[in-house]
C-alpha cells in the first residue's frame, strides 16, 4: 500500500490521534505516521480470503486470528503496524483499555504490494521480529501463487520457506494450521508485478 509521510508525532500522541481518525488508517515508526493507502482487488480479496480460512481453521482453538483492522505494536510504544492478519494464541496481550492494540502475535501476515514489498521485506521484518512471541512472519504475493514463510527456529534463528505453485500446501507449524494455496487463490486474478503501476498496493 503506497504510504505518505507526515511531520514527527509522539507514539502516544499517535495513538490519540489514530483513535480520534474517523476514516482510514496510519501505521507508525521512527516517530512519523505514515497513511496507508487502498489496494488493488487481488490484494483486498485475499486478505479477505484468508481471513476467511484461517477463522475456519482455527476455530474452537486456542489460537485466534484477527484481520487487518487491528493494530499490532512491537512494543506499547511502537513502532505500530497493521498487518493484514495476524494469529495470537492463548489470551490476548492488549495494551491498554482501549483493546484495539496486540502485543503478542505468534504469526503475522503481509500480502506484498508493489509499493511496499522492499520494505515489508526489510524494515518492517526487522521490527517484527522484536516481538517475542513472534514465531512465523508470512508473505504472500499477488502477482503469483507464492507464500513465504519466515520461521523462528528454537535457537532463535529465522528460516524461510517457500511454497510456490496451486499444488503447495503452506504449513504454519507454530499454529499446527495447513494452508493449500489453491484455497487461498482460488477465483482471485493475478496480474504479473510489471503489469501494475509504481504505487500500486
Amino acid at each position: 500500500m503506497a504510504a505518505v509521510a507526515m511531520p514527527l508525532v509522539a507514539w502516544d500522541k499517535y495513538l490519540e490521534i489514530e483513535r480520534a481518525a474517523s476514516g482510514g488508517k496510519s501505521e507508525y515508526f521512527e516517530g512519523r505516521m505514515v497513511a496507508m493507502s487502498g489496494g488493488t482487488y487481488p490484494h483486498a480479496r485475499l486478505g479477505t480470503r484468508l481471513s476467511r480460512i484461517l477463522d475456519t481453521a482455527l476455530d474452537g482453538r486456542d489460537c485466534t486470528p484477527v484481520n487487518s483492522e487491528l493494530r499490532v505494536a512491537v512494543t506499547p510504544q511502537g513502532p505500530f503496524f497493521y498487518p493484514d492478519a495476524s494469529i495470537q494464541c492463548g489470551s490476548p496481550a492488549l495494551s491498554d483499555h482501549y483493546r484495539d492494540t496486540l502485543l503478542n502475535p505468534v504469526v503475522i501476515f503481509e500480502i506484498l504490494s508493489k509499493s511496499t514489498e522492499s520494505f515489508d521485506r526489510g524494515f518492517k521484518f526487522r521490527q517484527y521480529r522484536r516481538i517475542g512471541t513472534l514465531q512465523a512472519y508470512v508473505l504472500i504475493s499477488q502477482w503469483e501463487p507464492c507464500v513465504e514463510v519466515f520461521g523462528k527456529g528454537p535457537d532463535g534463528k529465522w528460516s524461510l520457506t517457500e511454497y510456490y505453485g496451486l499444488d503447495a500446501v503452506c504449513d504454519l507449524g507454530a499454529v499446527d494450521l495447513k494452508l493449500p494455496l489453491s484455497e487461498l487463490y482460488r477465483g482471485i486474478p493475478l496480474a504479473p508485478m510489471e503489469t501494475l503501476p509504481a504505487d500500486a498496493g
